[in-house]
């Protein structure tokens, strides 16, 4: 498979076969870990709303863990910071074999994702930032809250309403959310880092070190590399820095088999790929939905009480920067990218496939109920504001995303079983059902 030329290059283009075929297998895992996200959120709801809201605050908050290290934390503390951890470990793989064995190792390919991400970030924290000058208080702390992307979440969405679209529409969107998440860790560490202990920090070094030099020598004793991490995490939680960031360190110290000649797949399986397949099922099926149970529970106070807090405007700026500003962002972005290159959007695809993609990114609930809780702090009142709002502008984006994208479905849909009926009428087989080596 030959690289595309600057003057050929396709935005949303195929892309190869292994390519193809190791995004639809995420895909699937994400959708299942999506459904359970929901399930917690909507468990999380209908328990801090009930008569036995008193029982979810209480385990909400039940502490557990050794104090003498200062790891004596509540439950929803070990979900944010503990669990999460796991989420940014397994985001952190996905985005390393992304740039080092993916398609996206070509520039040309990596910088479409990339400046849609950049973009589906500056816009809504700008948007963000307008509707809350001049409020008074803290209120602009929470800038960065509609500016994330859940995976699984997004995923799971899509492969609900987008069964015919093409599975290069999808790849854009994991990756853009992995870019995203990257983006998202960067901006945890740097701007709600409040107080940094140099020496824990330090001292995180030593074990991700040894960790970097045992992975890299393939070794996989679990015995090894499991402490490390867990003193790794224990250091960088005692610096002050969120806890997630150790997640992503560690991914990134885990090496990647890089493709063969003609970009086939390598032909050894890496530790990047055997650690994927061990953690992704825990994050999605565990540590995520766990997490949502955790932090989506909000007493909302009826009519009156949701009214109060949509009309906050730190609602009204995440809930706007969600959905329009991920839209304008992310579409913009694209556009700018297409508009002042030499890529254009591959045949068969429209601009409007693009923005139901960008609302659907809109969805920013697990890292932005994160952000909003380093923001503002747990269980305080602008926290529940914050939850409210990034549960709405959630399921407005996934809303507005599901009209349009079911349409573009519906289309492609068509033209998938119109191409069928010519194949079997010719005796060439679809595309889609070609071996590897075909393609």
């Amino acid at each position: 498979m030959t690289r595309p030329s600057p003057r050929g290059f396709r935005l949303f283009s195929r892309g190869s076969w292994p390519e193809a075929s190791r995004i639809a297998d995420i895909l699937r895992q994400e959708t299942v870990g999506g459904a359970l996200l929901l399930a917690g959120a909507v468990v999380a709801l209908v328990w801090a709303n009930s008569p036995w809201s008193g029982a979810y605050e209480s385990v909400r908050s039940y502490t557990i863990g050794p104090a003498a290290i200062h790891l004596d934390l509540s439950l929803a503390t070990w979900a944010a910071d503990g669990l999460l951890a796991i989420f940014f470990f397994v985001a952190g793989l996905e985005l390393k074999r992304e740039f080092v064995a993916g398609d996206l190792r070509d520039p040309l390919r990596a910088a479409v994702p990339i400046m849609a991400a950049v973009g589906g970030v500056v816009v809504p924290a700008l948007l963000f930032v307008l509707i809350n000058l001049g409020t008074g208080g803290d209120a602009l702390k929470g800038w960065a809250i509609p500016t994330a992307t859940d995976i699984a979440f997004a995923l799971a969405v899509l492969a609900v309403i987008g069964r015919h679209l093409p599975i290069a529409l999808r790849t854009f969107l994991l990756t853009l959310a992995v870019v995203d998440d990257l983006i998202a860790i960067v901006i945890i560490a740097v701007f709600y880092t409040a107080n940094l202990a140099i020496l824990p920090l330090l001292g995180a070094l030593l074990p991700l070190a040894l960790f970097t030099l045992l992975v890299q020598r393939r070794v996989r004793s679990w015995w090894l590399l499991l402490p490390l991490a867990a003193i790794t995490w224990t250091l960088v939680h005692e610096s002050g820095v969120h806890a997630t960031v150790a997640g992503v360190l560690l991914a990134f110290a885990v090496p990647v088999a890089r493709p063969g000649p003609d970009g086939q797949p390598a032909t050894d399986k890496c530790l990047a790929e055997a650690f994927e397949h061990r953690f992704r099922p825990i994050s999605a099926g565990f540590a995520v939905p766990v997490f949502a149970l955790m932090a989506a529970g909000v007493t909302i106070g009826g009519i009156t009480g949701l009214t109060s807090s949509l009309t906050n405007p730190v609602a009204v700026g995440i809930v706007v920067g969600l959905i329009a500003g991920k839209t304008i962002g992310i579409t913009l972005a694209t556009w700018l990218v297409s508009r002042y290159t030499r890529a254009s959007l591959d045949s068969g695809l429209t601009w409007t496939d693009v923005v139901g993609l960008s609302m659907l990114a809109g969805i920013g609930f697990t890292v932005s109920l994160l952000i909003g809780e380093l923001a503002f702090g747990a269980g305080t009142p602008q926290d529940d504001n914050v939850k409210i709002a990034v549960l709405t502008g959630s399921l407005g984006a996934a809303l507005l995303a599901t009209v349009v994208l079911r349409i573009r479905n519906r289309a492609y849909r068509r033209i998938h079983e119109a191409e069928t009926i010519d194949a079997n009428h010719d005796g060439i087989p679809d595309i889609y059902q070609q071996r590897p080596e075909q393609s």
